[in-house]
């Protein structure tokens, strides 16, 4: 005998195929909505890890920003690669440092850049900045915060309107390695300033989300505002036991903060320094009764070992380009609190 299906149960047959199929299509109109937002957002690029973390902070819900100096590699020693090259043609923003310290990017931004905005943030108004030191073997600095301040307020070199990309770039004396300091991000408030340009070239490029990159800069912001005071309180039991670094990267954490870099080993990664200049800076350790020595990860750690060897000096890491951390926005929150930990924990131990 044949069976058929009631009126109900033929009701029930018909509603399961299409309420099978439902989330078949909206995987689809998922993904499709996915690529829109991410069509939308502007091709960004920056170059170096401490810079990209502020530019994706300030970018959260919109997209997300190219890096070029990725990994452990640093700007002091980068090549440009291909994908490099292809990222800087496909740009609709650039954010850098400036030539002072990313070198090889000069002439690959005037080639490939040139249909992009770019924001050159060593010419942010309000910057501190600080003279380039000579030597390796620098003296403690004994005007303390007096320095820093008369360098926050009379450093800001004639760049007041520059918020974006300037074709003769400027004075040609910043471009000089040597006229200043250019690890500008280790002070919080330079970073501060940074973000203010971060913005305005984001809002300018596409103003479709500003809204979003100005409520994401003020959180930013305030952020920023809580970091300084934590690592003010973070270092202030060693602030006066002097250290010495493998090279000068650290003048604007030192003033910030008022902590004693008694020299470095190198003023210039770049450079390697030969038996004089460390046999100068192993004798300085014992005069100055150097509580710690500070090496770099990516860096050769064997002339620390030197500098230290027969001294009561403890070897530590400090990080400051961010070789071993992972880019992203809360990179600059990461990497300063190590910075800070670091100094305190070898400087406690010595």
């Amino acid at each position: 005998m044949k069976r058929t299906l009631g009126p109900a149960l033929k009701i029930l047959a018909l509603r399961i195929p299409v309420a099978l199929a439902l989330p078949a299509l909206a995987v689809p109109a998922l993904l499709f909505a996915g690529t829109m937002r991410a069509a939308d957002a502007p091709v960004v690029v920056t170059s170096i890890k401490p810079i990209h973390s502020l530019v994706a902070a300030i970018m959260q819900g919109v997209g997300e920003p190219e890096l070029i100096v990725d990994g452990a590699a640093s700007p002091h020693t980068y090549s440009l690669k291909p994908s490099n090259a292809r990222a800087l043609q496909e740009a609709k923003v650039i954010f850098w440092t400036g030539p002072g310290l990313e070198a090889f990017l000069e002439k690959p931004l005037e080639a490939l850049g040139s249909k992009a905005s770019i924001a050159e943030l060593d010419h942010a108004p309000g910057l501190v900045k600080l003279p380039f030191r000579e030597g390796g073997a620098f003296e403690p600095h004994e005007d303390g915060d007096e320095h820093h301040d008369a360098s926050a307020e009379g450093e800001d070199h004639d760049h007041a309107a520059d918020t974006g990309h300037d074709d003769d770039h400027g004075q040609d004396s910043d471009h000089d390695h040597g006229a200043f300091d250019t690890h500008l991000w280790l002070d919080p408030m330079n970073a501060k300033a940074m973000a203010a340009v971060i913005t305005t070239t984001l809002v300018a490029a596409d103003p479709a989300n500003a809204l979003t990159y100005q409520a994401n800069a003020k959180a930013l912001d305030d952020k920023l505002t809580a970091l300084d005071t934590e690592i003010a309180a973070t270092v202030a039991p060693v602030k006066d036991k002097p250290f010495i670094v493998f090279h000068d990267a650290y003048q604007y954490f030192e003033h910030r903060y008022g902590i004693r870099v008694a020299g470095s080993i190198t003023v210039s990664p770049e450079t390697i320094p030969g038996a004089e200049r460390v046999s100068e800076i192993h004798r300085k350790v014992g005069e100055l009764g150097a509580t710690c020595v500070f090496a770099e990860p990516q860096f050769e750690p064997r002339l620390v070992n030197v500098v230290i060897e027969g001294t009561n000096a403890r070897s530590g890491v400090l990080d400051p380009e961010a070789a071993t951390l992972k880019a992203g926005p809360d990179l600059y929150f990461t990497l300063m609190r190590g910075i800070a930990e670091s100094m305190k924990d070898c400087l406690s131990s010595a």
